[in-house]
């Protein structure tokens, strides 16, 4: 059970502080971070998760995370589901908050809300196919790194630092192509908001994650078997 809490509340802080990020801050007038100010957050979440509840439940924070690593034998298939399940319920009552904090403005509307999308939706106008590929391929890299930074033989201590730039490296990348996923969990949470058009593209970004994190699991796996 507590692995499931520190779950639920980290993946909470995935979504308050990378999509907090973008709706609040990302395009304030002539102060605003940005998508490079936007990709930084993302990565922040994760590097400081990674340190305070890494040592709880290896803070996966992340449907294609968790199935990934069982793809590459570090995780038990039985704690899939709960994993999965705390970590949308997580990413759903951070995307709460925010929703709170911006409703409390007079007059102010969600907009996007931060929501994955493609075609219309996506920033700079990429097609469905454009985002299929881009969220698989980043999603393998960024299990392939995971994999890479927590195996048994790699510099210990530093898996925090490589996983939190490289998911940072994907959001520069792809934030105008679909306004970065790579996690189910996070796309579910401000869809749920946003209704509509993001919940009938958010196949995508349970099906090319998943896809993705499943790859890279079973090819490190090949490479570079490792103890669970």
């Amino acid at each position: 059970m507590k692995k499931l809490v520190a779950e639920f509340f980290g993946t909470a802080w995935l979504v308050i502080g990378g999509c907090g990020s973008a709706v609040f801050a990302a395009a304030y007038p002539e102060l605003g971070i940005g998508f490079a100010g936007v990709a930084l957050a993302f990565g922040l979440t994760v590097l400081t998760m990674v340190y305070a509840i890494g040592h709880i439940s290896g803070c996966h924070l992340n449907p294609a995370v968790s199935i990934g690593l069982w793809a590459g034998g570090r995780f038990d298939a039985k704690d899939l589901i709960p994993y999965i399940i705390s970590q949308v319920l997580g990413a759903t009552f951070g995307a709460l908050i925010l929703y709170l904090i911006v409703s409390g403005k007079p007059g102010a509307e969600i907009g996007t809300f931060a929501a994955n999308g493609y075609g219309e939706h996506s920033p700079d106008g990429y097609g469905m196919v454009s985002g299929l590929i881009a969220e698989i391929v980043l999603t393998f890299f960024f299990l392939f790194v995971i994999l890479g930074a927590t195996h048994s033989k790699a510099p210990q201590g530093l898996a925090g630092v490589a996983i939190g730039l490289s998911l940072t490296l994907i959001h520069l990348i792809s934030i105008p192509i679909t306004n970065t996923s790579v996690n189910p969990a996070r796309s579910t949470s401000q869809a749920l908001f946003v209704g509509d058009w993001a919940l009938g593209q958010l196949w995508l970004f349970w099906v090319a994650p998943i896809i993705g994190a499943l790859i890279a699991g079973f090819v490190y796996k090949m490479l570079a078997p490792d103890k669970e």
